[in-house]
């Protein structure tokens, strides 16, 4: 219900400003011809969405390297907890022969 009332609060400004901004606008790419007529408020709505996942993008690709060595450090902890459990469960007299002294 708190994400219903929260989600209602953060819509209800874009939905004002596409009621607002109804114009239409024609967008077209350069190099061709080609000519699309939309609401003003989809053209910058749109455009928005358009930045935000391209720089969500980007975030994601440069956090590859961060999430690889998070990983590569969480199997060393595993590694080294495990090895400290072994070494733990040994009785206290057995403990590592020291080679002889010369």
């Amino acid at each position: 219900m708190l994400f219903l009332i929260v989600s209602i609060i953060l819509c209800l400004p874009f939905a004002v400003f596409a009621l607002s901004n109804m114009q239409v606008v024609q967008l077209g790419i350069w190099p061709t011809d080609y000519v699309v007529s939309v609401p003003l408020s989809l053209a910058i709505l749109g455009g928005m969405a358009a930045a935000f996942l391209v720089g969500g993008l980007v975030v994601w690709v440069a956090e590859l390297g961060q999430r690889r060595r998070a990983r590569k450090a969480e199997r060393t902890v595993r590694l080294l907890e495990a090895k400290i459990e072994e070494l733990q469960a040994r009785p206290p007299g057995s403990a590592l022969a020291l080679p002889p002294a010369a």
